[in-house]
Parts: structure tokens; C-alpha cells; sequence
């Protein structure tokens, strides 16, 4: 039998007192992510995940663990592409303080968004760039053919003029 999914937690029903703390092993599912126009997908959609809860003097400070597998496009050559993500990421919700440093966009109403945060998370996790694979070549930026699996140095074009400069070369004839 699969594992409840969490979206949401609330706070005040942890009992914590100050200076408490629990962690929680919950399933949460970080959802798709759009990137340069491509979707991602995190693994097979919910996750074990790891949610430290420690209770504050003025509010709550927290922390959200997991890791897994992220496919999607190759951003340089659009072959599949699948790289491995550790996320740990941390929050601090002190609403007394009224400094919006302390408040978290995750909680509300002393309820954790889980699944926002830990797509948020996500994306802030991810390499600059998902690729096939590290010497990924791309595609020609001419005729869209993709570099990987054929020799670079022979895939050439034939130079075409840049028709801005068209009168320029009327001149020089």
C-alpha cells in the first residue's frame, strides 16, 4: 500500500514548545517544472522527503530534504536528459518580527506549503543547465542537425552573405 501524500502541514498541530523540534518523513510530490520552454519531471512524482520542524522563539525554523532523478529535454541538442538532484533547502517563518526576511512565502496562517516548496526548491537545486551528457555539442545552429554523434570539424556550411551589407558589396563590384 503506497504512502499518504502530503501537500500541506499545519504547524500548530506539531505541539511543539519552544526550543522543540520533529522531523517528519512525508511523501510530497515537487510537481513538473518548465524550463527554456521545456518540462521536467522529478522522478516518478511523490518522494520520500525529510521536514525539520524546530520551534523558535517567535515562529518556526525549517528545513526539507530529498533528492532523486529529474528528466527531461537536453537544453543543448533536445535528446533526453536525465540528472541526479539533492535538495536542502532551509526557511525561517517568524511572523511576530514583521521583517519579510523572517517570513516564509511557504507558510500561511501557521500552514507549510509543502508542495510549493518543495518545487521551488527544486528549481533552485537544478544545474544551470540539464544535459545529455557533459560534452553534449548541440545542435548546428545552421541546419538544426545535432553534433553528438557526427564529426564536428567536417559539418561545415557555406558562408552566406549578410544581406544587410548587400549595397556594400554593390559599391565594392
Amino acid at each position: 500500500m503506497a504512502a499518504a501524500q502530503y501537500h500541506t502541514i499545519d504547524l500548530a498541530r506539531l505541539g511543539l514548545s519552544r526550543g522543540q523540534g520533529t522531523r517528519l518523513e512525508l511523501r510530497v510530490d515537487p510537481g513538473a517544472l518548465e524550463l527554456a520552454g521545456g518540462d521536467y519531471r522529478f522522478g516518478e512524482g511523490a518522494v520520500e522527503t525529510r521536514i525539520d520542524v524546530s520551534r523558535t522563539a517567535a515562529g518556526y525554523a525549517l528545513r526539507l530534504r530529498f533528492g532523486g532523478p529529474v528528466a527531461g529535454a537536453c537544453m543543448r541538442c533536445l535528446e533526453p536528459a536525465r540528472v541526479e538532484v539533492e535538495v536542502d533547502a532551509r526557511e525561517v517563518d517568524q511572523p511576530v518580527s514583521r521583517d519579510e526576511e523572517l517570513l516564509s512565502p511557504y507558510v500561511s496562517d501557521g500552514v507549510l506549503d509543502l508542495t510549493a516548496w518543495a518545487h521551488d526548491a527544486l528549481a533552485l537545486a537544478l544545474p544551470a543547465q540539464i544535459l545529455c551528457r557533459p560534452d553534449c555539442a548541440g545542435l548546428c545552429p545552421v541546419c538544426g542537425e545535432a553534433l553528438n554523434e557526427i564529426d564536428a570539424a567536417s559539418h561545415r556550411h557555406e558562408p552566406t552573405p549578410d544581406p544587410r551589407l548587400a549595397k556594400l558589396r554593390e559599391l565594392l563590384d
